[in-house]
């Protein structure tokens, strides 16, 4: 698969948080040939199972590996209908007002989309004071262009609004839009299948695509619970090098894929991933994270009893903002990486992944417990 095609196309539809079943079906359409099984759970995420060559854990049950990432994006909703029809607005998901002010925008109504657009003030009416302030988003108003009484008969306080934009590539390997938040992580999952689909595997592997991360990691949370995987990887966006922030804070881009380290890191994953990376030469770079990734990796290390887990990040210049870029090389380096750790993890690997000095039971001096 083309890296560009299948991003375009998963970043040209709409996926509000609780809102993803466009996203869902996309996703679901280019990983059913990649998969032996492609479900839709309850909370709405999409897993596609790939059986390995069935590598037994201690416990008798197969080992396998979990793959993660969110399909929503950042979104508003309708908060309240005032006179003249302009819709008020709220935020699901981090939205920067700073962003929003002239966008082109669509409400999800249940009748259908209705166009719109984020209203603005026109700077000859804006005084000197009004200039120098960030707009609050409970000053914007959105306008569909339609008498009062036909919104109101049309649009329901609580209807998703999402930006009204489609994907653009630019000089090189680099390519913009909205929602590559992480559509680029979703894109990555399906290269990784594709590529894991050519490679012989002893582990189980899930690959899902999570729903409402944007809101509290939920997705992640309900999946990791119901799948219990052996371990997890879960894949994201990171802070792109750009002007106006700190070095040490971003990670530059066209120079392959991060590997996280930090509290929300299992060790011996975090070895397995540098391992293949260094195995097959795939370009990656350390990202440090001291505490909360705030990524689905968070939600699933602390499933169940606790899950083996870590992050793969491609980095994303402009986050949050209509205009995210990323390069497609750093796509396709985290597919590689996902795909060759997968493939690496033999029953000498998964032994020290779950063998002694983690998941180990020691008898006590005090004699067998009851």
């Amino acid at each position: 698969m083309d890296a560009a095609e299948v991003l375009a196309r998963l970043a040209g539809i709409p996926g509000p948080p609780g809102h993803e079943v466009q996203v869902a079906a996309a996703v679901e359409a280019l990983w059913r040939p990649l998969a032996a099984e492609v479900r839709r759970d309850a909370l709405g995420n999409v897993i596609a199972v790939v059986p390995g060559e069935g590598l037994a854990l201690p416990d008798g049950r197969r080992a396998s590996v979990m793959w993660a990432a969110h399909m929503d994006e950042i979104a508003l909703l309708v908060s309240s209908i005032e006179e003249g029809g302009f819709l008020r607005v709220d935020a699901a998901g981090g939205a920067d007002p700073r962003n929003l002010l002239g966008q082109e925008v669509t409400v999800h109504t249940a009748a259908g989309p209705l166009a719109g657009v984020v209203g603005t003030k026109p700077p000859h009416l804006t005084s000197a004071d009004e200039a120098r302030k960030v707009p609050r988003l409970r000053d914007l108003f959105v306008d569909v262009g339609l008498p009062a009484e036909e919104v109101r008969r049309r649009v329901r306080v609580g209807d998703p609004i999402t930006i009204r934009q489609s994907p653009a590539r630019l000089q090189g390997q680099r390519m913009t839009g909205k929602s590559l938040d992480n559509r680029v992580g979703v894109t990555v999952l399906t290269l990784a299948l594709e590529e894991l689909a050519r490679r012989r595997h002893a582990v189980d592997v899930y690959a899902v695509a999570t729903v409402q991360e944007e809101v509290g990691l939920r997705g992640a949370a309900t999946s990791a619970y119901g799948l219990e995987p052996t371990l997890a990887v879960a894949v994201d966006v990171t802070f792109g090098d750009q002007p106006g922030i700190p070095d040490g804070k971003t990670v530059a881009l066209g120079q392959g894929a991060a590997i996280a380290q930090g509290a929300n890191v299992h060790p011996r994953v975090l070895a397995a991933l540098r391992e293949a990376a260094t195995a097959e030469g795939i370009a990656t770079q350390p990202e440090p994270i001291p505490g909360s990734s705030g990524t689905d990796a968070w939600a699933i290390q602390i499933a169940r009893e606790g899950i083996p887990t870590a992050l793969v990040s491609v980095p994303l210049r402009h986050m949050h903002s209509p205009a995210e870029v990323v390069d497609l090389g750093d796509v396709r380096e985290a597919a590689r990486l996902l795909a060759a750790m997968a493939a690496r993890l033999d029953a000498e690997a998964v032994g020290r992944l779950v063998g002694p000095g983690w998941q180990e039971v020691r008898a006590g001096a005090a004699g067998t417990a009851q």
